[in-house]
C-alpha cells in the first residue's frame, strides 16, 4: 500500500507546466493518491477538472482560506455548495477554512479586527455548510486554535469529520482535539529539529489516527528543507514518522492511507 498526500496545492505546478513531472515523481516515491486543497473560488473549477482527468489519483476539496477572506467573502462563498450539488466530480471535503491571526496586519489594529471578524463569519458559514452536507472539513488554524475549537463546538459539526491540517500545536492542544474526536494531520514540520512539541502532539494522537501531508509547495521536510515542496516529499515525512513511532514504513503507509481513505471517503 502506498501513501496518500492528504493536503497539497497543485495550482502552482499547473501554472508552471510542471504537474506531469511532479505526478511522475510522486508515483516513484510510492504516492498512490493526493488531495489538492482549494483556498478560493479561483481554484475550485481547476481542481475539479484535475480530479476528473485523474480519477483515483487526484481528489480535491473546495473552501475559502482565511487569508483569502475579504469584504466580499459572502459573495465568494455563494457558489461553493454547487460543487457538491451541481454534478461533476464532487469535493472530498470542505476547506481549507478557519482562522489565521499570523497574517493579519501588524500596524493597523482596526483593519486586523475587521479582517478577523470576516474570517470568523466566513468560517462559521462554511461550518454550517459542512454540517448540512455531512462532509469532512479541513481546518486551517494559525495563532487561533482556541477560537477555532470554540466555533466548531458552537456549529454542531461532528468532530469526527474535522481535521486540523498542518498540525503545529503541542500535546495540550492535541489532547483537546482527540478528546472531541477530531484529527490532526502532519507536514514536514515533524522532521524539523526545533519541532519537538509537534512530535509530542503526534505521539499523543497516536499512530492509529495519524495522517501525513506535504502542504506543498510549503513546509518542505528534511532533507530538502529550504527548497520548494512537492507531493513526492511526503515520503520523507512518512519515513521519519515510521521511525518515530517505531514501526516499519510499510505499516506506517498502511495505517495512514487507511485513515485518509476513511476520513475523506475515498474509493
Amino acid at each position: 500500500m502506498g501513501l496518500i498526500d492528504s493536503h497539497t496545492h497543485l495550482e502552482c505546478f499547473v501554472r508552471r507546466g510542471e504537474l506531469p513531472a511532479a505526478l511522475a515523481r510522486a508515483r516513484t516515491a510510492d504516492i498512490e493518491a493526493l488531495i489538492t486543497v482549494g483556498t478560493a473560488s479561483d481554484d475550485w473549477d481547476g481542481y475539479q477538472s484535475l480530479a476528473r482527468e485523474h480519477p483515483g489519483l487526484i481528489y480535491y476539496t473546495a473552501g475559502l482560506h482565511p487569508c483569502s477572506v475579504e469584504q466580499n467573502w459572502a459573495e465568494e462563498l455563494s457558489g461553493l455548495e454547487s460543487f457538491w450539488t451541481g454534478g461533476g466530480a464532487r469535493p472530498v471535503a470542505l476547506g481549507e477554512c478557519g482562522l489565521d491571526r499570523f497574517h493579519l496586519p501588524q500596524d493597523d489594529a482596526d483593519q486586523a479586527a475587521q479582517l478577523m471578524d470576516w474570517q470568523k463569519a466566513a468560517f462559521a458559514q462554511q461550518l454550517q455548510l459542512a454540517k448540512a452536507l455531512e462532509c469532512p472539513i479541513v481546518v486551517h488554524s494559525r495563532g487561533a486554535f482556541d477560537a477555532c475549537v470554540e466555533l466548531i463546538d458552537q456549529s454542531g459539526v461532528a468532530w469526527e469529520r474535522v481535521v486540523f491540517h498542518c498540525f503545529a500545536e503541542g500535546p495540550a492542544e492535541m489532547t483537546v482535539l482527540r478528546e472531541r474526536g477530531g484529527f490532526g494531520s502532519f507536514t514536514g514540520i515533524l522532521t524539523y529539529k526545533n519541532a519537538q512539541s509537534v512530535r509530542d502532539a503526534a505521539m499523543v494522537q497516536g499512530l492509529d489516527r495519524f495522517m501525513v501531508e506535504t502542504d506543498a509547495p510549503y513546509l518542505t521536510p528534511v532533507p530538502h528543507r529550504g527548497k520548494p515542496n512537492e507531493p513526492a516529499y511526503v515520503r520523507h515525512t512518512a519515513d521519519y514518522a515510521a521511525e518515530m513511532f517505531g514501526v516499519s514504513y510499510a505499516e506506517l503507509a498502511e495505517v495512514t492511507t487507511r485513515n485518509a481513505r476513511r476520513f475523506y471517503g475515498l474509493d
